[in-house]
């Protein structure tokens, strides 16, 4: 994340790190490491979830991905993230699209 910071010409921009209670983020090395940086740290308050809903569905979300998906089944990278993506688009519902995947809901819209 710092490196593209810099790469980007932001490195005297205000970033906000926002980040749960776990223990990578809480450690002393981990906080040492963006003390030269523009960064201001942000965390969840502890077992409040609904702090960052949003992020904490992507985690749910991504941890599901390597729970399910093995990568060292695929040959290739590409294969492994084609993998999710179908999984994504075709098999998983979503309570935002009522409960359809994506493909459904789309194709319930009109849109092929």
């Amino acid at each position: 994340m710092l490196k593209e910071k810099i790469k980007r010409g932001y490195l005297n921009l205000e970033t906000i790190f926002h980040s749960d209670q776990g223990k990578i983020y809480s450690s002393m090395s981990f906080n040492n490491e963006h003390k030269h940086y523009n960064i201001k740290r942000s965390m969840s308050r502890t077992a409040t979830p609904t702090d960052n809903p949003t992020i904490e569905s992507k985690n749910g979300w991504l941890k599901k991905i390597f729970v399910d998906f093995k990568q060292n089944d695929y040959e290739t990278v590409e294969e492994f993230i084609n993998a999710v993506i179908y999984d994504h688009n075709y098999l998983r519902p979503s309570y935002a699209l009522n409960y359809k995947t994506p493909i459904e809901y789309r194709t319930q819209l009109g849109f092929k």
